[in-house]
């Protein structure tokens, strides 16, 4: 029987092994039909690696066309989505993508256009949503335990030594890590960003010759106020990389260190009438979520799961544009020193992409 899902692996660096990987361990519903690399000698060092004998490819379009592909997994550079997106999508493939989803917020609306007016699927890589700590803490919140969200705080601190294209970015950790600790934000309080104001700066000791610290303030839709503060150049105390959390309620806080399993304290019965100065807490474990896979596995599983099932992915442009706006937004809010709209951000760009 003859797979489903024809695949065009576009980019053969490290990061196409994961994706490939799982092609494998789904044969009968998934085929790799060709391979695709600016060099072509990476397309065939990965088809050697992999035991593959399909047709290696330096164009992306030329590889649909000749392998009647209906897929692509974009594993290109940053700079490389919008391109290799569109012209899947206008090929009639859908497109499952690393992130971001593209590096403007004009390009990430025109991908949203495209993908409605062609009505094929495109979904990012967000693997830190597959996590099922992150899930447990949403459920623990969700639950109710700690009442009505008010605000959110993530930390994240790490002094990755990584040599190479990040040490010399404009805004390493803005734009190569926040999205992950935003997309998880908006994932955890089920909440998109209203309104942002953000300061990005480079600290004593930083290697980067951009701005390897950042903090951040967002509105959300739900009323909370989210605060991101992280650093790619602290050495000591390292937070994970699925940062620090908490998340306060009007009961209680939820805790999460990114490492071990989340927990609630909330107000015990009968302390909240006590007349006590302070309160007393119990503590709330957060429930178990059990996962198949994953991290990319979780999410590679999510998205073909939302093309057997005729919906849109988790993680599909439409929900992820908001994720890349906080990234985006909080550039340009540290560019101008202003608070800005997240709405007036997102529809200002999809007006200029309308008239270029």
């Amino acid at each position: 029987m003859t797979a489903g899902h024809r695949v065009v692996v576009a980019g053969c660096g490290a990061m196409a092994n994961e994706w490939i990987t799982y092609a494998l361990k789904h044969t009968d519903e998934i085929e790799i039909v060709a391979l695709v690399d600016i060099r072509r000698e990476s397309a065939q060092a990965m088809a050697e690696k992999h035991g593959l004998t399909c047709p290696v490819f330096t164009d992306v379009e030329q590889a649909i066309a000749d392998t009647a592909a209906n897929l692509v997994f974009d594993v290109t550079v940053p700079a490389s989505h919008y391109n290799i997106a569109s012209r899947s999508l206008e090929a009639g493939c859908h497109v499952f993508a690393e992130k971001p989803l593209a590096e403007t917020m004009e390009q990430c609306n025109s991908i949203v256009s495209i993908a409605e007016r062609t009505g094929r699927s495109h979904a990012v890589m967000q693997n830190r949503r597959y996590d099922p700590r992150i899930r447990s803490l949403r459920e623990l919140i969700a639950s109710g335990s700690i009442g009505r969200t008010g605000s959110i705080s993530a930390n994240f601190f790490l002094a990755p030594h990584f040599g190479g294209f990040r040490d010399a970015m404009d805004s390493p950790l803005l734009l190569d890590m926040a999205i992950h600790t935003f997309d998880q934000a908006r994932y955890i309080s089920g909440a998109n960003p209203v309104s942002v104001y953000c300061q990005e700066f480079n600290p004593p000791g930083s290697w980067y010759a951009g701005n390897a610290a950042a903090v951040c303030i967002f509105e959300m839709s739900d009323g909370s106020v989210f605060c991101y503060q992280g650093s790619w150049c602290a050495e000591g105390a390292p937070t994970s990389w699925e940062a620090s959390w908490r998340v306060q309620g009007e009961k209680g806080a939820a805790i999460w260190d990114g490492r071990d399993q989340p927990f609630a304290e909330v107000i015990s019965a009968g302390s909240e009438h006590s007349g006590q100065f302070l309160h007393e807490f119990e503590r709330v474990e957060a429930p178990e979520v059990q996962m198949e896979e994953t991290f990319h596995q979780g999410c590679l599983d999510e998205m073909f799961r939302s093309l057997a099932e005729g919906r849109p992915a988790e993680t599909d442009c439409r929900d992820n544009r908001y994720s890349m706006a906080m990234v985006l937004g909080a550039l340009e809010s540290a560019r101008t020193g202003r608070k800005l709209s997240i709405a007036e951000f997102i529809e200002g760009a999809e007006l200029a992409g309308s008239k270029g």
